[in-house]
Formats: C-alpha cells, structure tokens, sequence
C-alpha cells in the first residue's frame, strides 16, 4: 500500500467546492497526499470568486483546470467526497467517502464565499487527519 494517500474531491461544475478542496489538501497534505478533483457536469473554467478567495490565501487556483471524471486516474481512492451533487455523482472506486453537502458558493458575495472557502478547509483537514496525514499549518 503506498504511503501517499489520494483523495478525491467532487462536485456538478468543479469550479467552486472540489477545486479549492483539492487546492487545501496540495495545501495541507503536501507530499504525502494526491489531490484530485471533478465535476459530474464540468464547466470547463474555475469560477473568478474561487481564485480571488484561495489568492487570498496565496494560492494560485487559475492554475487549474475543470475536469470531468472521465478524466481521472482509474485508481482506487483512499478517500472520495461528493459535495452535494447527489445521483450525479457516479460511483468511483474509494476505500472511504463522505457527503459533505456543502451549498454552492458560486453566487455569494465575497463575505459568504470566504464561509463556505473556510468550512471547506476544515474538512479538508479533518479528513486529512483521519487519514493520517500530518498537515502543514496555513
């Protein structure tokens, strides 16, 4: 079994919730995690306000791309969550996964998308915990 952990963060467009889900564990798992993540209806840019709120943070989330889940790895997970896309989220191979029902941000204002940004993180580091991967401090 293979020290780093993948994980898989989903959601319909993956341009909010799964890219700066994916970005906080880059973030706090450094090395010892693969971070990933999808939409099940990509909509093939990251959304302006997810930049601007992971730029606060220093990090470059125009950097990434909107994916599909057809274009991830056929691996098994070591973790998968879906953020609330229900039935449109196809079952991938994963040893554990959560629902984390995180509401879309895409319409906030800056004040409320910095909410959501910030419960992201804090699951993102009780998962990475519970995994056993010892997160850098942001």
């Amino acid at each position: 079994m293979s020290v780093v952990k993948r994980v898989l963060f989903v959601c319909v467009e993956n341009a909010n919730r799964s890219q700066m889900a994916e970005a906080f564990a880059r973030i706090l798992g450094g090395g010892a995690v693969e971070a990933y993540s999808a939409g099940s209806r990509p909509s093939g840019m990251v959304n302006p306000k997810a930049i601007e709120a992971m730029g606060e943070l220093e990090y470059d989330l125009s950097a990434h791309g909107s994916k599909s889940l057809d274009e991830l790895p056929e691996v098994e997970f070591d973790f998968v969550a879906t953020m609330g896309c229900g039935d449109a989220c196809p079952m991938v191979r994963a040893r554990q996964r959560a629902d984390w029902s995180i509401p879309d941000p895409k319409y906030l204002p800056p004040d409320e998308f910095r909410v959501v940004r910030d419960l992201i993180r804090d699951k993102v580091q009780a998962t990475l915990d519970e995994l056993g991967v010892t997160s850098n401090v942001i």
